[in-house]
């Protein structure tokens, strides 16, 4: 509810107050906090404090930053403390997805069949978070980052009521590598790691122009509280967290993978077809998409990678899809917005295509590269080096 409070609405907000310009840029921030953040983060949880103490710090950090960057904007403050507020936040944020997934898998006997509804009560949060948005006609409001920073307090306390988790004991000296938990890199070594790895990281590109530029298409064509329509995306979403534990017994991880990343393809050339119903036809397969490849990847992880390494693991996937995959997609994206005619001529079947067209790319990648055997994903934990099926 806190995330979909703040960046669902954030691009309208940003252009309601004239700082459109740095759009790009301000959604750029959450990739360079995932840079930082994250592995530092899953490191401390996984060897030096509780997830859950740690949480609750991060949510009241992220409430505070939230609060001042949204002053920032409704004040109209120099651009660059606006955008430096902005990336403030994204470092309080960004590993709070990731050390959150590490205490659910804790709490799981299986989390093949019970981490895709649970999943799905996060996406019914981003769901209300983006209707009371709407409801309270805050779409291009800066009270949508403080109603946000109320729903971070929420959480914090509610930390309170969790379950202690004790991070594992850790024998022997701790090597500055691990207290930055690079040392999650050598998951990479896998090849069919390295595979999913890299998939993720390209998805992650056409994906990142998703939240920035659908809002101003929705508000051309008529529609005003855009948080609340984008929430379509999420239904499909709690459809398929529903059908996850279905899947991974039944079919084999890679054609669920080839079914998420078709899914990205159908989901842009919809809209860039350009009429109303299309584009909320687009906007409505971002969650099939979505929970089909990255919410896999997260399950693939806990299921692959040894408990003592469960946070590191979420938040190496958390840098390299968050932080190598959407700073390269606001960015790069930004730039082909930049190229389809900006904010005042948007030549939208050329923008939407083209992002279509790249994530056809990853998918003939995927298809040529991913070499795993077997069906399913395997019953019980493996070795982290262990080759995925």
């Amino acid at each position: 509810m806190a995330l979909g409070m703040w960046f669902v609405p954030l691009s309208r907000v940003l252009d309601a107050h004239g700082f459109q310009a740095i759009k790009p840029f301000a959604f750029a921030t959450s990739a360079v906090a995932a840079f930082v953040s994250p592995l530092i983060f899953g490191a401390m949880a996984d060897r030096h404090a509780s997830p859950v103490k740690v949480l609750r710090g991060l949510a009241m950090a992220t409430a505070a930053t939230m609060a001042l960057a949204a002053t920032g904007i409704r004040l109209h403050w120099p651009t660059g403390v606006v955008l430096a507020l902005i990336q403030l936040h994204a470092l309080c944020s960004s590993p709070t997805w990731s050390i959150s997934n590490a205490i659910v898998f804790s709490r799981l006997e299986d989390s093949r069949r019970q981490f895709g509804p649970i999943r799905a009560m996060a996406t019914l949060g981003w769901m209300a978070g983006c209707w009371i948005i709407s409801l309270i006609n805050a779409d291009a409001s800066t009270v949508a980052g403080y109603s946000g920073a109320v729903a971070w307090l929420v959480l914090a306390a509610f930390t309170l009521l969790l379950p202690h988790v004790d991070p594992p004991k850790i024998e022997g000296r701790v090597t500055l590598r691990q207290r930055l938990g690079l040392d999650a890199l050598v998951l990479l070594k896998d090849p069919s790691h390295r595979v999913v790895f890299i998939t993720i990281v390209c998805m992650a590109i056409p994906i990142a122009a998703f939240y920035p530029y659908t809002p101003p298409q929705l508000r051309e064509l008529g529609f005003e509280h855009t948080s609340a329509w984008m929430s379509l995306g999420q239904i499909s979403e709690i459809f398929a967290m529903f059908g996850i534990g279905f899947l991974l017994v039944r079919y084999r991880l890679k054609w669920i993978f080839v079914g998420g990343i078709t899914f990205g393809v159908l989901r842009f050339a919809l809209c860039a077809l350009g009429d109303r119903g299309w584009l909320l036809a687009g906007v409505s397969l971002h969650g099939l998409s979505f929970a089909l490849v990255f919410i896999i990847a997260q399950i693939y992880l806990d299921e692959r990678v040894d408990p003592a390494w469960r946070a590191r693991a979420q938040a190496l996937l958390s840098l390299l899809s968050s932080g190598a995959g959407n700073l390269l997609g606001y960015l790069g994206t930004g730039a082909w917005f930049h190229f389809c005619g900006g904010a005042t001529d948007t030549r939208w079947p050329v923008f939407w295509l083209g992002l279509s067209a790249a994530s056809a790319a990853v998918l003939v990648y995927f298809l040529i590269a991913y070499r795993g055997i077997g069906t399913g994903l395997a019953p019980a934990r493996k070795p982290m080096a262990t080759t995925a099926k």
